[in-house]
């Protein structure tokens, strides 16, 4: 059996202008990275933002567990089939992160025969868009420090400032240090650390902004801290956000790369989902709306975390709405969440797949509850039995579901044309039910914290660090109390422990942080142990990662 890589570096690549074509862009409106690649210029982009919105559907998946469930690659698989049965589709995913790349997560251009390609340049440095981000944000660090260190105006309060700095690799070590040690000529002494570029307010910027205009915008209202007497400090006092938006300025234009099969892919922007939105930027989906018929787009892991916050914050400040949501499941995750050890995946168990489709059934209640019809993808392992596929069919029947087994890991979109079909069933029709979101602007902010726990996790209660329900408050009387609330907290579980599989409820969520993104224009709120900068496994996947005798990467994946 071929590996990710190797099926991706045996697939023929069309040229990157013919991709184009297909949406209607024009070769002389890209900026070619290489023969397979490109960006998309923001004059064109401009040129069609009047033009109708074509559908968007939106791909989300129960609680990831290390059995898999395939995100990204239905995702691909969708769009690909979407194609094959005569539809204009086009895809948008979030690019890659070094950290999980080199981490346990491995890379996120899909899997099999449904990827996006060239995948070894997608899943590493890529255009430089992580990289310019990177350098953003860390220009403002240097620039609050150095306008302390001249004692320019407005004078700033060193111990008072908040901005971290980041990094695009997990690296547990620079989560928490001291600064500026050596004397005087190296600045000041101060309690400092990094967060992980893809948890970066900057990152969140990037992907909630609509144009040039808006991205520098945004990135002026950005909080770096407080001055004596509480009052919040922006970005603008020591004049960073010009510089900020030039770094950013050819990042922010879309990248148009393909899948094996040659559908146009719009991989744009990574925010992650259990630390930050966890949406593609809106640039990306907006072209790709009013250029394709269909959109297929993904959230980050599960529905808990992802497609909340894609429904919550991204469709709440866009007047986006996806008109579709397919939900991916495996056997295998089922079964895990049914109690079954990883290394027991593959025996059959329907007992187990019983137990687990608790999951499976509160993730499809959770997607209803925003009025969007969802369909489940259920992707196919080698391992399924007969009796276990028909046991999940028989499920989400039961539950008034519809559910389709799908193979295009191995089969490419052909292996998804049944999922296409029903999707493209909801999308022909007339819309059942609104769109809405789960809680109005001007709900309390810690109303809206309970709202989340309660809705969509299932808790029973919500306890708030004493520092954090004053912080909230202190964001309402601030004039922040309307903005949408971003939970971080760990991906494996409905509840902040990621040992409770399945279907937990009636847990406590525990609030430890809350923290001001006012140019991202959300409130983050800190759960339980999750960390913004993450470290690396006992074995991580970088141990494996090498160039063989002909110069060619090995271990990818």
């Amino acid at each position: 059996m071929l590996s990710d890589i190797e099926i991706a570096r045996a697939s023929k690549l069309k040229p990157i202008a013919e991709i184009a074509a297909k949406l209607g862009i024009p070769a002389d409106h890209l900026v070619p990275h290489g023969k397979h690649i490109a960006k998309i210029e923001h004059d064109f982009i401009r040129s069609v933002k009047d033009r109708p919105r074509g559908k968007l559907v939106l791909v989300t998946a129960i609680t990831p567990t290390p059995a898999g469930e395939g995100k990204t690659t239905t995702t691909v698989g969708l769009g690909d089939a979407l194609n094959r049965i005569g539809r204009k589709a086009a895809i948008c995913l979030r690019e890659p992160s070094l950290g999980p790349c080199f981490g346990v997560k491995g890379g996120a251009a899909g899997g099999g025969y449904s990827q996006v390609v060239p995948m070894e340049e997608i899943n590493l440095h890529f255009t430089g868009d992580f990289h310019a981000i990177t350098s953003a944000h860390n220009l403002l660090s240097a620039m609050i420090d150095n306008h302390i260190y001249w004692g320019n105006e407005p004078k700033l309060d060193g111990r008072r400032m908040t901005w971290r700095r980041v990094l695009d690799m997990n690296d547990r070590m620079l989560r928490n240090q001291i600064n500026g040690l050596g004397g005087n000529g190296n600045g000041f002494p101060k309690e400092d650390g990094f967060d992980i570029t893809v948890a970066s307010e900057v990152m969140a910027v990037f992907c909630l902004a609509k144009d040039l205009h808006d991205l520098e915008a945004r990135l002026s209202r950005i909080v770096i801290g407080e001055t004596e007497k509480k009052e919040f400090i922006t970005a603008e006092a020591v004049a960073a956000p010009g510089a900020m938006a030039v770094l950013l300025k050819d990042a922010l234009q879309p990248n148009l790369v393909q899948t094996l099969e040659g559908s146009p892919a719009f991989v744009h922007g990574g925010p992650f989902a259990n630390i930050a939105h966890g949406c593609n930027s809106v640039i990306a989906t907006e072209t790709a709306l009013h250029l394709a018929d269909i959109v297929v787009t993904e959230a980050g892991f599960g529905a808990d975390l992802g497609a909340e916050k894609f429904m919550d914050i991204k469709c709440r400040k866009t007047g986006l709405a996806p008109d579709a949501v397919a939900i991916v499941a495996t056997i295998r995750a089922l079964k895990m969440h049914g109690g079954v050890a990883k290394e027991d995946l593959g025996k059959e168990n329907v007992a187990a797949l019983k137990a687990g489709f608790a999951n499976l059934q509160r993730h499809i209640e959770n997607v209803s509850k925003f009025g969007v019809e969802a369909v489940v993808g259920i992707n196919r392992f080698g391992s399924d039995t007969d009796a276990e596929i028909d046991m999940l069919l028989t499920l989400c029947n039961d539950i008034g579901v519809e559910a389709v087994l799908c193979t295009h890991f191995a089969e490419g979109g052909k292996g998804a044309e049944g999922l296409a079909r029903k999707i493209a069933g909801i999308l022909d029709r007339p819309r059942r039910t609104p769109f809405k979101v789960l809680y109005p602007d001007d709900m309390p902010l810690h109303q809206k914290v309970e709202t989340i726990a309660r809705e969509i996790y299932r808790a029973g209660g919500v306890e708030f660090d004493a520092k954090v329900h004053k912080r909230l408050s202190d964001f309402e009387a601030k004039g922040f109390g309307h903005l949408p609330i971003c939970v971080a907290k760990t991906q494996s579980s409905f509840s902040a422990d990621p040992n409770k599989k399945g279907a937990p409820s009636g847990h406590i969520l525990p609030v430890r942080e809350a923290r001001l993104s006012a140019g991202a224009e959300f409130i983050v709120v800190i759960c339980g142990d999750i960390m913004t900068m993450p470290g690396l496994p006992k074995v991580p996947a970088a141990n494996h990662i090498r160039l063989d005798a002909d110069g060619q990467i090995v271990g990818l994946s």
